[in-house]
């Protein structure tokens, strides 16, 4: 279980912090009671904010566990590989995986937001993709990397 504190945060990206680390956690651990409450409580949050934090994330895992770029076959390989592995104990929608790969790679897909992915649905496959692709890294480094790579492009971005 993490026990980083994420006090200096301001209290919407504190919120997203804990959610996401208990889920991440709880996705881990295979827990399914405290999966089911840490995806409740992400996805009550706001759904831009988690989407841009947890994109991050995966991002970052994925170019560092491809530090050579990545190609299709890497990112069908990621997709199989956690899609397999949550599908042995959660109810999995392989194309929710792909809306969350392709959207941290910057990769939009255009189409009816009808068929987009709900914003619960999007926070419960979310943290099931970052725990497979953390393997043994941590995800307080990578959430606390993402935090600060988005304050930065927001401070540039003034």
């Amino acid at each position: 279980m993490t026990t980083t504190s994420w006090r200096h945060l301001p209290p919407p990206a504190r919120a997203i912090a804990t959610a996401a680390t208990a889920a991440v956690d709880a996705a881990r651990e295979r827990d399914k009671d405290a999966f089911e409450t840490a995806a409740e409580q992400l996805g009550a949050l706001d759904a831009e904010q988690v989407g841009l934090v947890l994109g991050v994330v995966v991002r970052s895992l994925l170019e560092d566990l491809h530090p050579d770029g990545l190609d299709g076959d890497d990112i069908r390989a990621a997709l199989e590989r956690a899609v397999r592995s949550a599908g042995e104990w959660q109810d999995v929608d392989p194309q929710v995986m792909v809306v969350l790969l392709v959207g941290a790679l910057g990769v939009h897909e255009q189409g009816d937001d009808d068929q987009r992915p709900s914003p619960r649905d999007l926070a419960r496959h979310a943290p099931l993709l970052v725990a497979d692709l953390l393997g043994h890294r941590s995800f307080a480094t990578y959430l606390g990397n993402a935090f600060t790579e988005i304050e930065r492009s927001q401070v540039h971005d003034v």
